[in-house]
């Protein structure tokens, strides 16, 4: 990404910094979510590796600045000053930056990534910043709901790279689903970028390009005996099923097997049924049913339940595209400044007439609890200096979730594999009390605010009231 992956007005209030002299001031920002997506109780934290990357490599090259000295305002006048655009280039740009870790749970409103850095710098690292987090907790959480809710204890594989908002948003879905849980992708470069398992079988067309459905079916399973996945409902899904038990016996022959059937249309409860008892029938007991055919995670828990003979499914277009939330309303608030040359920071806040609108003062953390079977009890909003009875925040067993990953742009520590974030997501969600797991409707988020940051709301509130109309 580079340094113009941005919105204008973060580069103009850039220009308005610098020429104010407040671009050095410290600013402490942070990011979090109006709400959770797709109705649901909770969502999960990812994206947290590629923002780091950006903040890492972040700079301005000489191409960005003569594109930016190019722009004009309304009167044909260059947009922005030459003595800032002379200056960009030579800015320390690092940031200081705490964050959940990638798969935790969590819930809307608390802070997820606390931003430290020059005012200028928080600035125009907003939108990039957002757009990373956002898409890929959406499309984890999304994931997580597939995998921990709706199919616990069976595969599901991401293929949705043909349905994906471009191949960068195909890129990231594939790596944001599988830290929601899914067991591998069909993205070969994800694959090859990432480290996920990739999967894939064929196509009708590999079907339709030979004479019959057995000489096609025999002929795949010649190319790839170790990766033999037959797709049965291309013509009759009876025959279809047949034919695969034909070609498992060639297999067999050979010494070696078939690894499954695909259904991809139809009545998948009765064809999954069906199949079953043919193949158990067959003796071919450990080859495995996938299925497709546009799922999503209330299809796969109404299949389940109703008893449907599925091993593996498979999930494209519902996944990829995060369907049910179009987009996630992750924010990104100012909320503490210190003025160049004063050692105190001085809380700021937004208020806002719709819900998830106001913002919350201060240097920020969240401190979760957890009972003593390890399940999410309460998490804590508070400021960074906060502490003693009053607070609430001496109860045994908090843990605070902001944890250090950047120092003045320096790394602090290897960041957890994303195999370790797949599996703090599947910790995080098996940890959610029952109601917030529910698809159907959930319980409110067990999140509090302090009694003292509530009072900070209320005093910066009474600050910034009209006055009082005389009579």
């Amino acid at each position: 990404m580079s340094a113009l992956t941005t919105d204008l007005y973060q580069l103009t209030m850039a220009q308005g910094y610098w020429r104010n002299g407040r671009h050095l001031d410290r600013a402490s920002f942070y990011l979090s979510i109006r709400h959770t997506p797709f109705d649901g109780g909770f969502a999960v934290a990812a994206g947290l590796e590629q923002v780091v990357e950006f903040l890492v490599d972040l700079r301005f090259e000489p191409e960005d600045i003569e594109y930016l000295r190019s722009l004009a305002g309304s009167d044909g006048r260059p947009l922005f000053a030459r003595d800032f655009l002379e200056a960009l280039p030579q800015l320390d740009l690092a940031v200081s930056l705490a964050a959940v870790p990638e798969g935790t749970a969590v819930f809307a409103r608390e802070p997820l990534l606390r931003i430290e850095a020059p005012l200028l710098v928080g600035q125009l690292i907003e939108t990039p910043v957002l757009n990373i987090f956002n898409f890929q907790t959406l499309v984890a959480t999304k994931a997580a709901r597939l995998c921990h809710i709706a199919a616990p204890g069976q595969p599901v594989l991401e293929f949705g790279l043909r349905r994906a908002q471009g191949f960068d948003g195909g890129l990231s879905a594939s790596r944001a689903a599988y830290v929601g849980g899914c067991f591998a992708t069909s993205n070969v470069e994800a694959g090859q970028r990432f480290g996920i398992p990739v999967r894939g079988t064929h196509a009708h067309s590999w079907v339709q390009a030979f004479d019959s459905e057995p000489e096609a079916f025999d002929a795949f399973a010649e190319t790839m005996p170790n990766n033999c996945v037959l797709l049965v409902d291309t013509y009759d899904v009876e025959r279809g099923i047949e034919h695969a038990i034909a070609t498992a016996r060639m297999l067999e022959r050979r010494g070696q097997r078939l690894l499954g059937i695909r259904l991809d249309s139809g009545d998948l409860l009765l064809q999954s049924r069906a199949a079953r008892r043919r193949l158990n029938e067959a003796g071919l007991e450990d080859v495995a049913i996938v299925v497709s055919d546009n799922l999503d995670e209330k299809k796969i828990l109404a299949l389940r339940r109703a008893g449907a003979a599925i091993d593996i499914w498979g999930v494209g277009t519902s996944l990829v595209t995060a369907a049910g939330a179009g987009a996630l309303g992750g924010v990104y608030k100012l909320s503490a400044i210190r003025r160049c040359g004063e050692e105190w920071w001085r809380p700021v806040f937004k208020f806002g007439a719709g819900v998830g609108k106001a913002s919350l003062p201060g240097r920020l953390q969240v401190r979760r609890y957890r009972g003593a079977a390890g399940g999410l009890e309460r998490d804590v909003i508070h400021a960074l200096d906060e502490g003693g009875e009053a607070s609430g925040l001496d109860d045994p067993g908090g843990l605070d979730l902001l944890v250090p990953v950047l120092e003045e742009g320096r790394l602090l520590a290897p960041l957890p594999s994303l195999d370790a974030a797949r599996e703090i997501a599947g910790r995080e969600v098996a940890s959610l009390p029952p109601a917030l797991q529910d698809l159907e409707a959930h319980g409110p988020a067990p999140v509090e605010v302090t009694a003292s940051l509530m009072e900070q709301c209320d005093r910066l509130a009474a600050s910034h009231a009209p006055p009082a109309r005389s009579a």
